[in-house]
């Protein structure tokens, strides 16, 4: 190799090393510091890409299991008040027969039929229960999704009060049959049954949906997550290697000091 004073070709390359090394190492630092392999588009411009994607999925997957949740709250509420529905249903039959004793005065036959009014009015208040805002009975309500891609669906069936109420109000209970009461009585069995068809298929969706976001977050973090004991390792061999670039590059600064001494 030519001995030259203008050009050290030997401290160019130890500098570019360094310069390498420099980077891998920042680079390193960063991963360790931040716990991601992927910190810009330049660490992996298609890993990153498919991390975005991931992570949306996942936002969206968490947004859907607290819509599915207010679902099932809404469901549960509306069980409740077909609950005390039912039960008062129950205490106006109860009443029917209490009405029919022959033993009871005409006094007591028009105290049950307050009572029974004021059941009425009840169960009236009842069928206009809102939940946020949302009318309980009576209202088509929006399918919900259970999917965070929104492709599945559950529509929730409606349940309309309106007509179990005008069939129980009467102007007295003489005026009430006992079948009317049955009738009414077995509806609101069944609506309550619907209801919780819809409340356990919710419910096998939102474990769905618990699963298959377990499953995202263990996908993403193999793409984004740094291995730290791995990137340790790395990080360590990097600084040994830029202190020994280092060292190089000033042994190889020195190199022209040669050709000083051979005219000195």
């Amino acid at each position: 190799m030519t001995l030259s004073v203008n050009t050290n070709t030997t401290a160019s390359a130890s500098a570019r090393m360094l310069n390498i090394n420099h980077a891998q190492l920042q680079r390193s630092l960063t991963r360790l510091s931040t716990g991601k392999r992927i910190n810009s588009p330049a660490d992996d411009a298609g890993g990153l890409a498919v991390s975005m994607k991931m992570s949306a999925a996942i936002r969206r997957n968490t947004a859907v299991q607290n819509n599915v949740n207010n679902a099932i709250s809404f469901l549960q509420t509306q069980d409740g008040a077909l609950e005390t529905f039912g039960s008062i249903l129950e205490r106006i039959s109860e009443l029917k027969m209490l009405h029919q004793d022959i033993t009871k005065s005409a006094s007591d036959k028009a105290n049950y039929t307050t009572e029974y009014k004021q059941l009425v009015a009840q169960l009236n208040n009842l069928k206009a229960e809102k939940f946020n805002s949302v009318t309980l009975f009576g209202a088509t309500l929006a399918a919900v999704a259970i999917t965070e891609d929104g492709g599945q669906t559950v529509a929730l069936t409606k349940i309309t009060l309106a007509a179990v109420v005008g069939s129980v109000s009467k102007a007295s209970l003489a005026n009430l049959t006992l079948g009317t009461i049955t009738t009414a009585i077995g509806n609101i069995a069944t609506y309550r049954a619907t209801n919780g068809a819809s409340s356990n298929r919710l419910q096998y969706a939102l474990d769905m949906l618990s699963i298959n976001k377990v499953n995202l977050e263990a996908a993403n973090g193999r793409i984004l997550d740094a291995d730290i004991a791995s990137e340790s390792t790395e990080f360590a061999k990097l600084q040994i290697l830029s202190q020994a670039n280092s060292a190089m590059l000033s042994q190889a600064n020195l190199l022209p000091q040669a050709a000083l001494r051979l005219i000195s």
